[in-house]
């Protein structure tokens, strides 16, 4: 949360620009550059970085019926309906074509290995594993709940979303002609860049960026969440203490993520460690510990948790209860040779590309 909210606080800017049509009167060079005078801006990214924070903690602070739970489902309701007037929006445009095919036409000559280890780290992210937010929010549910049909309509509307994400974005980059990138370059370099160029940029900037907000609000809610939650239930504390210890503390951890780019702190940081406290950070966490905790919980369920305890939770309030014993497999066998294998190419300990490279 600490260097996401970073993230999300561009986000919040860029929404701010979009309001007061920051493109107006400047070139394609111009226009790219306000994100690298933003992310060199110490002061205005801190600004925003709280805003973000402040926005989360308000979220979390009243509980999880009247919070969580009810910003989310407008957030999401609003979310999807963003993703389909873009998309609606994008089916108009010239490049549209294009992207439907880079998008959905398999290209196995550049396939690798490694290409299918990096989807599957992607998956981590979305699907929100070994941050605990499973197991927080899983804690709330009602014992009549069917688990495995949850998590199958969560899986399927990720997929879906996804979908409608990237035919939103890529028609978007194709029609002016754009490289496809990834990270921080493609949201706030290329797509305002693009912007710009469209009929109704004013509209089209503030909505895009609204919606990245509301993106990065729904995961961040529950990261604050699953920490103020274990406050509250192994010590005890009561949720405004947990909720605005947890928002501060995060506020704080983040000030050297948000400084990253102007060497105010740690001006050695890139000399020792050869990239700046930002991506550090980004690279501990998706390399390392998203994967291990997600490691650790597959080892945990499948070889350490009384079994029976684990088939009666899984049953509970299902029809699906054939699906145990795939499960219970992929648990202990398919999960953790996966997230293995992820870690050691992530790390570089192997190169799975070279070791399973096909020889015509």
């Amino acid at each position: 949360m600490s260097f996401y909210s970073v993230i999300a606080g561009w986000g919040l800017n860029y929404v701010f620009m979009s309001l007061n049509q920051f493109y107006e009167n400047k070139t394609p060079a111009e226009i790219e550059h306000i994100f690298t005078t933003l992310s060199s801006s110490g002061d205005i990214t801190l600004f925003w970085h709280f805003a973000f924070t402040a926005l989360t903690v308000a979220v979390v602070y009243p509980g999880v019926r009247a919070g969580v739970e009810y910003w989310s489902r407008l957030m999401t309701s609003g979310l999807l309906i963003l993703l389909v007037i873009f998309c609606a929006y994008s089916v108009t445009l010239d490049g549209f074509g294009q992207a439907v095919e880079f998008i959905f036409k398999p290209n196995f000559a550049a396939f690798k290995l490694s290409s299918a280890l990096e989807a599957l780290g992607l998956s981590f992210f979305t699907l929100s594993l070994g941050q605990g937010i499973m197991l927080t929010y899983g804690s709330y549910m009602r014992r009549s709940e069917d688990i495995p049909k949850t998590a199958g309509i969560i899986a399927t509307m990720i997929v879906f979303i996804s979908l409608l994400a990237a035919l939103m974005i890529f028609p978007i980059i194709f029609t002016f002609g754009s490289t496809p990138e990834g990270g921080p370059g493609l949201v706030f370099k290329t797509l305002p860049l693009l912007f710009s160029q469209l009929p109704g940029a004013l509209l089209l900037s503030t909505a895009f960026f609204t919606l990245f907000v509301f993106t990065a609000l729904t995961s961040s809610i529950a990261l604050v969440e699953v920490v103020a939650a274990n406050f509250m239930d192994l010590h005890g504390w009561s949720r405004k203490k947990a909720v605005l210890i947890v928002g501060a503390a995060c506020f704080t951890f983040g000030i050297p993520s948000a400084l990253a780019e102007t060497n105010t702190l740690f001006s050695n940081w890139i000399v020792i460690y050869g990239k700046n406290f930002f991506d550090t950070i980004g690279d501990l966490v998706s390399v390392w510990l998203l994967p291990i905790d997600g490691l650790l919980i597959a080892i945990f369920t499948g070889w350490v948790l009384d079994k029976e305890i684990a088939k009666e939770e899984f049953c509970q309030g299902t029809v699906l209860k054939w699906l145990w014993k795939p499960w219970m497999f992929f648990i202990r066998w398919v999960a953790p040779i996966g997230i293995t294998l992820i870690i050691l190419q992530k790390s570089g300990v192997v190169d799975l590309d070279t070791l399973f490279t096909i020889h015509k």
